[in-house]
């Protein structure tokens, strides 16, 4: 039996709100996650019925239960709202249980814990209709009560990776990890959302963003809930899964940029260093810097190459957006061209070796002056090594580029999105 709670507190679908033409149609689902909390669902249920009676709203509440064992589940269905089970632990996967069971255009998630106001959904409900696809709460405009958040996150954990959030993906919104959002159901089942844990409140955003969603923020309030609940939440833990997953996700901060900035001292210590010993102040710069300068060469240049890479994986997968710049790049880096730059650093450092083992010759094969001829070796190894990479790295990317069934149909809601967004733009 159909129990989901309407707007006008009905437990079900009525003759008159069926009509002849079959059933209701359901504009919000309100999704809340839940594994063992019995001493604050029922007020968080009733809240988010009052919510949706507020704006005469048709509408559901449901509890995407994750294993509770403390009577959660008989208090949600006494109370009406539909319980979706979900075995998969963790608040990722309870989500997206409920989000796949929802029955509404919209969908607004909030914590289980009483925390988050479901009365005063409105400028929720606004937004999404005003045409936005992920209307995101800001706890830090609408107002912290006391005690309801620990200073760590309030101070240095949500700040912090809201700014790298923010930096990475330049994303608009300013509190990465608010509970209270709401979205259009088809927008955010495109994006594919992965993770299980906590870091799933990022994934939304990361992938609303790069995918190029319509995402604003409203104000709103976090109060301290029950005192006496144990929070779900592990900071320390919580805040490296999210750092982490901003990491991944961002192949340029991870690997490209701190891989151009390697390769670019490297070789200014490099040219700096090849026509002789270097003395600054009592220090003498010698070979022994010249090679650890190649050294970061070659270690920028595979960050640089773990960027490229993981940016390919991630287009082919679904993970990633390709972006309109990556995808024209690729039009120019082809396995010929990387094949080319390749033999011409291979090239190049065999010439080097040979002309070392042509000084060599003159000595017959005796002692030399390693300061000078270091400073021909460690050049050429380093071309060595980056031709062989290069050459390598080609014939991989050439694999990962081919593709694969139904790749294009995955990244064609991506240029769909972007098209409308670009088109909404022009008429707002």
């Amino acid at each position: 039996m159909d129990t989901s709670v309407t707007g006008r507190g009905q437990t079900g679908p009525s003759a008159s709100s069926r009509g002849a033409t079959g059933p209701r149609t359901i504009e919000i689902s309100i999704v809340l996650p839940c594994l063992n909390e019995a001493a604050t669902l029922g007020e968080c249920i009733r809240a988010a019925r009052k919510g949706l009676d507020a704006l005469s709203i048709e509408g559901e509440i449901i509890v995407a239960d994750n294993g509770s064992s403390d009577g959660s589940v008989d208090i949600a269905e006494r109370l009406g709202a539909r319980v979706v089970p979900v075995a998969d632990s963790g608040y990722g996967s309870a989500l997206l249980g409920g989000i796949a069971a929802a029955r509404g255009e919209f969908v607004i998630m909030g914590d289980a814990d009483a925390t988050y106001d479901f009365r005063a959904i409105a400028p929720f409900v606004e937004g999404l209709r005003a045409g936005y696809d992920l209307v995101m709460g800001n706890r830090f405009a609408g107002g912290i009560e006391e005690g309801a958040m620990p200073w760590l996150s309030r101070r240095i954990g949500n700040p912090v990776l809201t700014g790298l959030g923010r930096l990475f993906f330049r994303s608009p919104v300013a509190d990465f990890h608010c509970g209270l959002r709401a979205f259009r159901k088809d927008a955010i089942v495109a994006l594919d959302l992965q993770t299980t844990g906590m870091e799933f409140a990022s994934e939304m955003v990361v992938k609303a963003t790069l995918t190029g969603l319509r995402v604003t923020e409203v104000p709103t309030t976090l109060s301290r809930g029950d005192a006496a609940r144990r929070s779900h939440l592990r900071p320390w833990r919580d805040g490296w899964r999210h750092l982490r997953f901003l990491l991944i996700y961002s192949p340029r901060w991870l690997f490209l940029y701190p891989g151009l900035l390697l390769m670019g001292l490297g070789l200014a210590a490099t040219l700096w260093l090849l026509p002789g010993p270097r003395r600054v102040a009592q220090v003498t710069f010698d070979v022994q810097t010249l090679l650890y300068a190649c050294m970061a060469i070659v270690v920028g240049f595979q960050a640089v190459l773990f960027s490229v890479l993981s940016k390919v994986f991630g287009w082919q997968e679904g993970l990633l957006p390709a972006g309109e710049r990556f995808q024209r790049l690729f039009r120019y880096i082809t396995l010929e061209v990387g094949l080319a730059v390749g033999a011409v650093l291979l090239i190049a450092g065999a010439a080097g070796s040979l002309y070392a083992f042509v000084r060599w010759s003159v000595v017959s094969f005796g002692a030399l002056d390693a300061s000078e001829t270091l400073r021909i070796v460690i050049p050429s190894l380093t071309a060595l090594l980056l031709g062989a990479q290069i050459v390598l790295a080609s014939f991989f990317l050439s694999l990962l580029g081919i593709r694969r069934h139904g790749s294009e149909d995955r990244n064609a809601y991506v240029s769909q999105t972007r098209s409308g967004t670009r088109a909404t733009q022009k008429t707002d």
